[in-house]
């Protein structure tokens, strides 16, 4: 399995993550060409070879003509639908910008639609996220972790005054994402940097145990005393099928509801997009019997379900903590049964071997629909696997 990890000892921003994506070998032409497709005013990336504190690195600049328009995200959508980006690198740029602008119509109290961006609606925000898509797109990494992330300390000025560092935009994308402490009084994170890697990556955590094969450097404008200001990015493989990540758990213990009452509230908490709801029997204060619901959520989804759980249960308290898992690679498989396709799941464990799932709901509607048992549909996709080996 091949791995980007981003080390941001000196946080991160767009022209950053481009410029070590560049440094690595991704082709700057094929980045230049997506970005012409755009419309932009005479956009050009600009690479050089620099130095911060003795260390080698690219940095990229965005040269262009000068330009005061403040885009909505549909301004910016537009563009890249009518480029001639693939559809994943178009996909991942809409999903960059998106987040952004949710975070941007979070801290000023607006909608998506409505929403302006004034410095990453600027050509070269636009440049960097875009290339930056483009070029993770062409890394081709099937997974990407990313340190924990500083964010500087001080105050920046921005279009709407003078704001401590993290900028309210910054902070509200790095909600649930584990920083690192920093002493530098300097904007070391920006919006366009903490959007891209809100997005893209699928862990936070330290150096995974991998095989090294290329390394590129990143160079930040400014050149601190204390510190190189570079983002290092490393690529190698992992020799293993196990994969991990990193997600949220919630729990809150229950005693005063009725069974129907927890019940609903678990299909409400999946149905909303949890990764795993469950509960377990506990005996409580007072001796009384309650229960534990437990449930495993990506990080976007935590204000969500937290809102599910107290307006369902009436709880008083939710805990929440970060925890780690280990799962097998997988991929969607299809098999061809007597009864019809059946998709299923595709699992390689660690012996190297396979271990195919069928899907409960695509074996429900067919059982449904042929009048058949659910088990016979099971057996069946179980034995049009073994058959196909």
């Amino acid at each position: 399995m091949k791995v980007a990890f981003f080390d941001c000892a000196s946080g991160i921003s767009g022209d950053m993550t481009l410029g070590a994506l560049v440094d690595l070998g991704v082709p700057l032409e094929q980045i230049q060409a997506g970005i012409d497709s755009l419309g932009l005013p005479s956009c050009q990336l600009v690479v050089e070879e620099t130095k911060r504190k003795g260390f080698r690195a690219t940095n990229l600049t965005v040269e262009h003509e000068p330009e005061h328009a403040h885009r909505h995200l549909h301004n910016i959508t537009d563009m890249i639908d009518q480029s001639i980006l693939t559809e994943a690198q178009k996909d991942l740029a809409k999903r960059i910008f998106t987040r952004l602008g949710e975070s941007e119509a979070k801290v000023h109290g607006s909608t998506l639609r409505k929403v302006h961006f004034h410095e990453v609606g600027a050509v070269d925000s636009i440049a960097d996220i875009v290339g930056s898509a483009i070029a993770l797109d062409l890394l081709g990494v099937d997974r990407i972790v990313c340190s924990p992330i500083p964010t500087g300390q001080g105050s920046i000025v921005i279009a709407h005054g003078r704001v401590s560092v993290p900028a309210p935009a910054t902070a509200e994308l790095l909600k649930g994402i584990p920083l690192a402490e920093s002493s530098v009084d300097a904007e070391l994170t920006t919006p366009t940097g903490a959007a891209i890697m809100a997005t893209v990556a699928d862990e936070f955590g330290s150096l995974p145990a991998m095989t090294i094969e290329s390394i590129g450097y990143g160079s930040g404008d400014k050149d601190f005393k204390s510190q190189a200001n570079l983002l290092r990015v490393m690529v190698g493989h992992i020799d293993q099928a196990t994969l991990s990540d990193q997600v949220w758990a919630l729990e809150t213990n229950i005693d005063d509801i009725s069974g129907e009452m927890i019940g609903h509230c678990t299909t409400m908490l999946a149905e909303a997009g949890a990764l795993d709801v469950y509960t377990s029997s506990v005996q409580m204060k007072k001796n009384r019997p309650g229960v534990i619901v437990h449930v495993l959520c990506e990080v976007d989804l935590i204000h969500k379900l937290e809102k599910i759980l107290f307006r369902e249960t009436g709880t008083l308290g939710v805990r929440r903590w970060l925890v780690s898992r280990h799962k097998l690679e997988r991929r969607p498989e299809t098999v061809e049964t007597e009864y019809g396709s059946v998709l299923g799941k595709l699992a390689t464990l660690n012996d190297g071997s396979e271990s195919f799932s069928p899907e409960f709901e695509a074996c429900r509607e067919i059982a449904e629909a042929k009048e058949v048992s659910l088990r016979d549909v099971y057996q069946a996709a179980r034995d049009a696997f073994k058959n196909n080996e």
